[in-house]
C-alpha cells in the first residue's frame, strides 16, 4: 500500500528537535519527503547550546520510511532561506507541505512586565518567534501555491481562542504567541484563491527534549515527573502533533480547516490517530476545565 504523503515534498522549519522533529518524523512515516532544517548542524550549534541536530531528525525521518534531508539554515537570514527554497525548487522541482516551527528562544524572562524586562532580549524573542516565519513563508509560498492544495502550518503555543483571553506569562511572550495564530489567519485570505490551505496548530505539553531533561526523566519513566508536577500527566509527546500535521496533510478536503487554529487532541478524535501509547490527550480542554480551574490533577476522561 503507498504512503498518504508518497510524492509530497515538506519543509519543516525548525526541524531540530521537540516539535519540529516530530512533525518532521511523523511525514516521513506517512512517505514525505522532508527538508529539516535548523541552525545545529554537526559541530554548529545555536544559541540554545543544545546537542540535538537537523542530521539526527533527517536520519529519524529515513528510518520513518520518508527522505529526509538536512540543511543548516539560519531562519531569521533572508538570504540563507532565498536559497533553501531555490535548492528545494531544483531538487524536487515543488514544495506542497510548509511547517513554521521556528522558536529558538534561550530563556524567558517569566512573570515580568515590559517595562521590568530586558529589551534586547524580548525584541530578540519576537525576532526568532515571529520575523522568522513571516521570512520563510515569503520566500517559500511562491513555490508551495504552483501546485494546488498546498498547507502552510504555523506551530504555535495555545489555540487562538485560549491565547485571546489569557495572559500568556509574559509581555512579550504573549505577543509572539498571538502573532503566529494572526499570520495563519492571515495566511488563510491570502492563499484561499490559490487553493492552498493555512492553519494554526498547538500541541499539548509537550514532553519535548528540554522538558524531559527539565523534569529529571526520559520517556520510558515520565510519569516519575507527576509525583512533584501532576498536571504533567496530560502530557504529549511530539509525535503527536506529528500525526496531526501528517493527517492534515493526507486529507482530501484539507481547505475546510482554512484559517483555523487547531490542537492535536482535537484532531485525534477527528482523525483517529493516538500518541505514541495509544491514548488520545486533550491537553487544552484539560488546561481550561482542571488545571485553570485550580482542580486537582485528573485526567479521567482526557486521554
Amino acid at each position: 500500500m503507498q504512503a498518504p504523503l508518497a510524492g509530497r515534498v515538506a519543509l519543516v522549519a525548525g526541524a531540530t528537535r521537540g516539535a519540529g522533529r516530530g512533525i518532521a518524523v511523523q511525514l516521513g512515516a506517512a512517505g514525505a519527503t522532508v527538508y529539516a532544517t535548523g541552525r545545529t548542524s554537526g559541530s554548529h550549534r545555536s544559541e540554545m547550546d543544545r546537542p540535538e541536530t537537523i542530521e539526527e531528525t533527517a536520519a529519524l525521518v529515513d528510518a520513518a520510511g520518508g527522505r529526509g534531508i538536512p540543511v543548516r539554515v539560519d531562519h531569521l537570514v533572508p538570504d540563507e532561506v532565498r536559497a533553501l527554497v531555490a535548492r528545494i525548487e531544483d531538487e524536487q522541482g515543488g514544495l506542497h507541505i510548509l511547517v513554521n516551527d521556528i522558536w529558538g528562544a534561550t530563556r524567558m524572562e517569566w512573570g515580568k512586565p515590559v517595562w521590568e524586562s530586558t529589551l534586547d532580549y524580548g525584541l530578540h524573542t519576537m525576532r526568532l518567534a515571529v520575523d522568522t516565519h513571516a521570512i520563510t513563508s515569503h520566500f517559500a509560498i511562491p513555490l508551495l501555491i504552483r501546485t494546488p492544495g498546498g498547507l502552510v502550518v504555523e506551530v504555535n503555543d495555545g489555540t487562538a481562542e485560549y491565547n485571546a483571553t489569557n495572559y500568556r506569562v509574559s509581555f512579550f511572550y504573549d505577543l509572539a504567541k498571538a502573532s503566529v495564530s494572526r499570520m495563519a489567519f492571515a495566511l488563510a485570505h491570502e492563499l484561499e484563491p490559490h487553493h492552498a490551505t493555512a492553519v494554526s496548530i498547538t500541541p499539548g505539553w509537550l514532553r519535548s527534549e528540554k522538558m524531559l531533561e527539565n523534569h529529571a526523566v526520559t520517556e520510558a519513566n515520565w510519569r516519575d515527573a507527576t509525583v512533584r508536577t501532576p498536571h504533567f500527566a496530560i502530557s504529549e509527546t511530539p509525535a503527536f502533533v506529528g500525526r496531526a500535521v501528517a493527517a492534515l496533510a493526507g486529507d482530501p478536503d484539507l481547505a475546510r480547516w482554512n484559517g483555523q487554529s487547531l490542537t492535536s487532541g482535537d484532531l485525534a478524535k477527528i482523525y483517529g490517530f493516538t500518541d505514541l501509547d495509544g491514548s488520545r490527550p486533550d491537553c487544552w480542554r484539560y488546561v481550561v476545565e482542571v488545571q485553570d480551574a485550580g482542580k486537582p490533577a485528573d485526567v479521567t476522561g482526557y486521554r
